[in-house]
């Protein structure tokens, strides 16, 4: 579940419907993952006391090429936010944007920074910009497909236990690209008709897709609740993690 806000200060209002969210979802059996923002210790806290399983607050590219596309926030304080979210003992869910107009040594500067976290991520999901006419990106041309399927095939190689998510962007790939990705180390997807602000491939065309090519979703908590430090594992893509896009959670204010 999503929200399109900077940050939760002064929304305890908005916190206390989330997290009821949160745990009627979690009496249903199934995971929950929430993206709101800048968080602090204790907002991570009660989402963690609601069931939250896991929060994704993506880094989007390196360090470096950062400032160039955003100024809502700094980088540091989006490191800052996974910390709260590790230290309440959720699950990190944090990726980057691929498109933006970064170089190689951006992709390599994203997946060096969650590589360096006190512990790998366990999602990292690989979004690829999806040009909308009208923003300041509008203009630009879908990514290469060579170079997100390196960034994948790196991702796995640095982050071995870390579930590798095919997230935004995913309808712009053939069946045989996304089928390469997966066996090149992705091995999740994001699936339902619409995400935040894009449209996804819908459940019905993956399943197909899926029986074709011998894939079949986790089911939930088979990794367990919450893993912690990413323990060493084998790079396998036999289990694809099937989530559904996310809906909005409340409207941006």
């Amino acid at each position: 579940m999503g929200a399109a806000w900077r940050d939760m200060r002064g929304r305890k209002s908005n916190l206390k419907n989330i997290k009821a969210m949160v745990s009627g979802v979690r009496e249903m059996g199934m995971e929950v993952c929430v993206t709101l923002g800048m968080i602090d210790g204790e907002q991570a806290k009660e989402l963690k006391e609601a069931g939250l399983t896991a929060y994704n607050h993506n880094v989007d590219t390196s360090r470096e090429f950062y400032p160039s596309i955003i100024t809502t926030r700094s980088y540091d304080e989006r490191i800052q936010t996974l910390g709260h979210v590790r230290d309440a003992g959720i699950n990190v869910c944090s990726g980057g944007i691929l498109g933006l107009g970064e170089e190689d040594s951006d992709r390599v500067g994203l997946i060096h920074t969650v590589a360096t976290l006190p512990a790998h991520p366990e999602s990292f999901p690989v979004n690829a910009l999806v040009p909308i006419k009208g923003t300041p990106l509008g203009n630009r041309k879908m990514i290469e497909f060579d170079k997100l399927l390196r960034t994948v095939a790196t991702a796995r190689i640095v982050l071995p236990a870390t579930i590798v998510r095919l997230a935004a962007g995913r309808i712009s790939l053939t069946e045989e690209q996304q089928v390469t990705c997966f066996m090149s180390g992705a091995n999740a997807i994001f699936t339902g008709e619409r995400m935040l602000t894009t449209d996804c491939t819908g459940w019905d065309e993956d399943k197909k897709m899926f029986d074709k090519w011998g894939y079949y979703p986790m089911k939930s908590f088979e990794r367990g609740e919450y893993k912690g430090i990413a323990e060493k594992q084998s790079s396998s893509v036999s289990d694809v993690v099937v989530e559904p896009a996310q809906p909005a959670a409340a409207p941006a204010s």
